[in-house]
């Protein structure tokens, strides 16, 4: 291979035109086709990235012995037959969340990927936040104490998915964020969840996670909720830290607060002393995720190394959102949508 990585990129859509960007603009990296099936998409991002081959074939990437490299960010159902024939092909891949929609699809892409080795990398695009990155870093140096419990919203009004419920379509980068920062997987999780407009489909979702350390994560996340909310909160015994993501700045606090029993014949109330620190504002850099993200997917194959969000990243996240699809199927439902439709009746 050559010191550059000559990559396609298949999907155009909506954040597809985000990645054909940070990817045209990647050191080492050369845009060499982009594809979609939509023909005005096409000729719209021709005009943008001229140097790229246009194509509605996708087999034509692959049959492309000067392609390293495929990015695929397509609908979901598409991405494990798509990864598939790109891995197939000898090609690396970059493919966008969720990795595939059932854990075994993501198992055989993992060890496809690791037998022909050929790079695996997920759209896990929070694990590249400057904001989670020094998160992560707070927690290894011990700065925040030991975790005691981490909670993830991400709430709005809207955009109401079809085809896939709440769960799969807002949470994947928190399992993410949440996996990355614990360190290990859980061992047991409670999900709950309902369908108010439309059958089978959960509009809100709360899943509560525990892990094999006595430590616990909780999720919730709705597109049926009057307020926007994209906010990461980390409780340790000695500081806290809430990401906010809907602030323009200042996204990070570290609360210098924690609470403790202290030793001693003493009853439970007196036992427990709160302690009030200051809150510091730490400055964060303001490079783009994404850019970041696609940088490390370059810079991974160039030195031959392990992404941070690599294939078996990806088979974690699947493997609880399939969890937690299970657990929602089998709850029983209240028949909310049948009432209110015979009402209006």
């Amino acid at each position: 291979m050559s010191d550059v990585v000559r990559l396609g990129m298949v999907g155009l859509g909506g954040w597809g035109k985000n990645v054909v960007r940070s990817f045209a603009q990647a050191q080492n990296c050369q845009l060499k086709y982009i594809c979609d099936a939509s023909p005005k998409s096409l000729e719209q991002h021709s005009k943008l990235f001229p140097q790229a081959t246009p194509t509605q074939d996708f087999q034509a990437i692959l049959n492309d012995p000067e392609i390293d490299a495929v990015s695929i960010v397509t609908p979901a159902p598409m991405h494990y037959d798509m990864a598939k024939a790109a891995l197939l092909a000898g090609k690396h891949v970059y493919v966008e969340k969720p990795m595939t929609l059932q854990s075994d699809h993501a198992q055989e892409l993992c060890e496809l990927s690791e037998s022909l080795d050929r790079k695996l990398m997920v759209g896990h695009l929070l694990e590249y936040h400057p904001v989670v990155d020094m998160m992560k870093k707070r927690i290894d140096s011990g700065e925040i104490g030991d975790i005691h419990y981490m909670y993830c919203q991400r709430l709005n009004l809207g955009v109401v998915r079809q085809h896939e419920n709440a769960f799969w379509s807002l949470a994947p980068h928190d399992i993410s964020v949440i996996l990355y920062l614990f360190g290990q997987e859980p061992d047991g999780i409670v999900a709950s969840g309902e369908c108010f407009l439309q059958p089978g489909i959960e509009d809100v979702v709360f899943v509560n996670m525990h892990f094999p350390d006595g430590r616990m994560a909780q999720i919730h996340v709705s597109w049926l909720d009057p307020h926007k909310e994209r906010k990461m909160v980390v409780v340790g015994s000695q500081k806290m830290l809430v990401f906010d993501d809907m602030q323009a700045s200042e996204k990070l606090r570290i609360f210098d607060t924690s609470a403790k029993v202290d030793a001693g014949p003493v009853n439970a109330i007196q036992a427990i002393t709160l302690r009030h620190g200051d809150i510091v504002l730490p400055r964060v850099p303001a490079t783009e995720p994404l850019m970041i993200e696609t940088q490390h997917f370059v810079d991974a194959i160039r030195n031959n190394t392990t992404p941070r969000s690599d294939g078996r990243d990806g088979l974690r996240v699947v493997r609880i959102l399939e969890q937690v699809d299970q657990q929602l199927r089998s709850l029983p439902k209240t028949h909310r949508i049948d009432q209110a439709r015979r009402k209006v009746a």
